[in-house]
């Protein structure tokens, strides 16, 4: 069937009393790699900014303003369930209302986000910084789906490239973040950790910029690409739930591994008598850790397959992980930090590619593996 046939049986199936949605996300678009890869490399830069700066500064914000030691990590907690919490909902909206629609909502969320937590440095209100931290990781829950975006929008033989790409993208948000969050700290002296929050607001509306210069395109477009309606024989069939278990489970390990270090690292670091400044700048380079090595692993992926890489990222994640809480030096706790990021950028496109590679994911599959990646996130931070 036609895109034009498809859309005609549609029009032709309304009836009294049924509601349609005239919006133009609803006319058949081809999702073209000219017509938006740019700007969604933009957004997920900057949303990557966003996520750089606040998991530099909320381990130690909220050990700053915490009641109690035992609640330093509530903050970094409440991002990530803030993350899982918006998987669901992002997924849904992004089909049903089209990605130019739900990722600009998931930037709004994160400019809320960081000026609540901006606001409750400069107060000292550990509660609200909480509630900040959450509206930010609910930001950060849409962002996510920037690289399913890629992925659904590019032809089988270009889509590890293109998502790597993408994903690659993000390392030049971790190169400036430290000189802008030096700068903004700087301007909000001497409120610590303020002018990061601030900064981390700023980005998240430079997301939103971008997401409402998206071309419209929705998630069931999928197989309304150039390439889909040149071959309709070659659709790849709709993903079976089986083949969500294997990238499920090695990407939550993988992103347990990351967070479990990223809630230790920053506060190791500073019982070495390493200062701010400097442990701020080794999360920036662990969040281009995070992103850098993607740019290569289109050409991994293609030379040894998206399963084999997955695999051998995650063990380079899990075994830097232990070193990061085993190691007692500065050194070596930075660069055990350094090869979690690396593992953990590797394993992430190569298990979205073996999601994209088996079949055709739904909406509901799509919530389902972001959102167990994000909860496994939360354990690592919690455990």
């Amino acid at each position: 069937m036609s895109a034009s046939e498809y859309f005609d049986a549609e029009a032709e199936a309304a009836r009294a009393g049924r509601l349609g949605c005239s919006c133009p996300e609803d006319a058949p678009r081809a999702l073209r790699r000219s017509l938006g890869i740019g700007r969604l490399a933009g957004g997920f830069a900057l949303v990557v900014l966003a996520q750089a700066l606040t998991l530099g500064a909320l381990p130690l914000a909220g050990a700053m303003l915490a009641p109690r030691p035992e609640l330093a990590a509530l903050p970094l907690a409440a991002l990530l369930l803030g993350a899982a919490l918006a998987s669901l909902p992002a997924s849904f909206l992004l089909d049903n209302f089209g990605r130019r629609a739900a990722f600009a909502l998931g930037a709004s969320l994160g400019v809320a986000g960081g000026l609540m937590a901006t606001y409750a440095m400069a107060l000292g209100a550990f509660p609200m910084l909480v509630l900040g931290a959450a509206w930010l990781g609910a930001a950060q829950g849409f962002g996510m789906f920037y690289r399913h975006a890629a992925a659904f929008g590019a032809a089988t033989g270009a889509r590890a490239g293109m998502v790597a790409r993408l994903i690659g993208a993000g390392a030049l948000a971790g190169l400036a973040g430290p000189l802008l969050a030096g700068a903004a700290e700087a301007a909000l002296t001497p409120y610590t950790f303020a002018g990061t929050l601030l900064l981390a607001a700023l980005a998240q509306l430079g997301a939103l910029a971008f997401a409402v210069l998206l071309p419209e395109a929705r998630f069931s477009h999928a197989d309304l690409t150039v390439e889909a309606m040149a071959a309709p024989q070659q659709r790849p069939a709709p993903l079976a739930w089986r083949a969500l278990v294997a990238p499920t489970l090695i990407g939550a390990l993988a992103w347990g591994a990351m967070t479990s270090a990223m809630a230790g690292a920053p506060l190791s670091l500073a019982g070495c008598g390493v200062g701010v400044p400097l442990i701020s700048g080794i999360v920036a380079w662990h969040v281009v850790a995070m992103y850098a090595p993607a740019l290569a692993g289109g050409v991994l992926v293609r030379r040894i397959g998206a399963t084999p890489l997955a695999l051998l990222a995650l063990a380079l994640c899990l075994g830097a992980a232990v070193a990061v809480t085993q190691a007692s030096e500065a050194v070596t706790i930075s660069l055990a930090f350094l090869m979690v990021g690396a593992g953990w950028a590797l394993a992430s496109l190569a298990t979205t590619l073996m999601l994209h590679g088996a079949g055709t994911p739904n909406r509901l599959q799509l919530a389902a593996h972001d959102g167990l990646l994000l909860a496994a996130a939360l354990l690592g931070v919690l455990i």
